[in-house]
């Protein structure tokens, strides 16, 4: 059976829903992008130097960007998938004739294009800021659609287990945030002391952001080959917990 159409629908929902919506999805992290690069990478950045030969403004750029990625990929699909819970339109999905990895591929690619999107948006404000020359474009392309898809993933998890909207809004605060600031979007790991270093290599934020800034400045603190591992290992381990889910139900038959 062709279910493309179903996965068609889901996708065009999605992203017409978060593009109906622009103001509060697309215009905040470009203005918050542009405080960041102002406050961080002027003011303070200018006395701060260089870091692994880039300047401060170049050295944050890549975090910045990749750190909008993850959240908005992961707000998406987080709100969007509830609010089909809290208003019963679940149930509509659930009695199709369409199974389970289609309505996960739906959403999570709703959530993948949303993060690209602000993440193409907070790379053209940063062009206003920075002289950005991409050093390995295959890489740079290939780690923020992997860390997008990592990111809808769990967002559409959080939605599943979610029992009330304060409980979409807890990982982004207490888990997502402070893993991304502590994921060296502002500084290199170099500089931290040792015990810091090696509690921070077991971030895989960390890795994602490496990852990028390689990608998009040729400078990294992590193994580029270790951080493709980690993230594809992570996108498999929370596809399968998200089938296992829908599968089973949880969360969404009561």
């Amino acid at each position: 059976m062709n279910y493309s159409i179903a996965f068609k629908t889901i996708v065009v929902k999605e992203i017409f829903r978060f593009i109906r919506i622009w103001p509060q999805t697309l215009l905040p992290p470009a203005i918050t992008t542009a405080l960041y690069f102002l406050i961080f990478g002027k003011l303070i950045g200018d006395r701060i130097g260089t870091i692994s030969g880039a300047s401060y403004m170049d050295y944050i750029v890549p975090g910045i960007i990749l750190m909008s990625v993850i959240s908005h990929s992961y707000a998406n699909v987080v709100s969007s998938f509830y609010s089909t819970k809290f208003q019963r339109n679940i149930e509509e999905l659930l009695v199709a004739p369409i199974p389970n990895w289609v309505i996960l591929a739906g959403y999570v690619s709703g959530g993948i294009t949303r993060g690209l999107l602000v993440g193409v948006v907070v790379a053209l404000i940063s062009l206003l800021f920075a002289d950005i020359k991409v050093s390995d474009i295959g890489i740079t392309l290939s780690i923020a659609l992997l860390t997008a898809t990592v990111f809808a993933l769990a967002g559409f998890i959080n939605a599943i287990l979610a029992e009330s909207f304060d409980d979409i809004s807890i990982i982004p605060n207490f888990v997502l945030t402070p893993l991304s600031y502590l994921g060296g979007v502002f500084y290199s790991i170099d500089m931290l002391p040792g015990m810091w270093q090696t509690i921070s290599m077991g971030n895989p934020i960390l890795y994602m952001i490496n990852a990028f800034r390689y990608g998009l400045i040729g400078v990294t603190d992590v193994d580029i080959q270790l951080t493709f591992v980690i993230t594809c290992g992570f996108i498999i381990i929370l596809t399968s917990f998200s089938l296992f889910l829908l599968h089973k139900g949880i969360g969404i038959k009561n």
